[in-house]
């Protein structure tokens, strides 16, 4: 039995060590993901009450009106940059939460304070070291925690990884990754679970392509291979640019 894992469909099964199980069978040596019956049986019952939670978070939403959008990425991408910019942009037109996802502290939540958003802090640090992900479970102690009858927009900032966030459904209505360019064109192909579950993918740091030996058109195209319906919107969080775009995407996400 090999490593377990689900797909983007919500399927799971874990990989069979036969090279006739998957193509990509002989890219690497997989025998390191060794897995057994109850470990698999384990995880399926992690998914099936998470997914259990996700759908109640989403009706608790739905109840108040409020459309949820998760956003993922690698640690140091600008997701908080960028959230700063977004905030003081909606400020005055859109009622905003956030959901601050970290393993330890509060300096990103302390960063969005004073923004007019309201804000509910999850740290992961006692989950076996610090979990890397949010789940369905921590966002719904979180929304416990927040006013959402008086909320248009919930942003939950996922913790920074490219792998494990993307797994789990967390009740939101859609997903936004932000890629910064100083990643390399070839994220995509190495992290594809993550790509392949964006709605839009936001390029971000462009302000830097003057700095950088990077092909922009090649991660375009890597990106098609994995994901080709995904939006992309070109921004820098350091310079504003894109970011009004950005905006303009999340309330074409608000209930009509």
């Amino acid at each position: 039995m090999g490593r377990f894992h689900r797909h983007d469909d919500g399927t799971e099964h874990s990989h069979d060590d036969d090279a006739q199980a998957h193509s990509h069978a002989d890219l690497g040596d997989h025998s390191g993901y060794e897995t057994g019956t109850e470990r698999v049986q384990v995880l399926e019952r992690i998914f099936d009450e998470n997914d259990r939670l996700a759908a109640a978070n989403r009706a608790d939403l739905a109840k108040h009106g409020v459309r949820a959008i998760n956003l993922m990425s690698s640690p140091g991408a600008g997701k908080t940059t960028l959230l700063v910019e977004t905030l003081r942009r909606l400020q005055g037109s859109l009622k905003v939460a956030i959901i601050e996802g970290d393993i330890e502290t509060s300096l990103d939540a302390d960063r969005l304070a004073g923004l007019g958003a309201e804000i509910a802090l999850i740290n992961t640090g006692n989950g076996f070291g610090g979990e890397c992900h949010l789940d369905a479970p921590m966002v719904r102690s979180a929304l416990a925690r927040l006013p959402l009858a008086g909320v248009d927009l919930l942003l939950i900032e996922n913790v920074g990884n490219l792998v494990c966030p993307a797994e789990f459904d967390v009740g939101e209505h859609a997903r936004a990754m932000i890629y910064s360019v100083t990643e390399g064109e070839e994220k995509p192909l190495k992290y594809p679970v993550m790509f392949r579950s964006a709605d839009l993918v936001l390029i971000n740091k462009i302000d830097l392509l003057p700095h950088l030996d990077y092909d922009l058109d090649l991660f375009r195209a890597n990106l098609r291979k994995v994901n080709p319906r995904a939006i992309t919107l070109d921004v820098s969080a350091r310079t504003g640019a894109g970011v009004d775009a950005w905006c303009d995407w999340l309330r074409s996400n608000l209930p009509g």
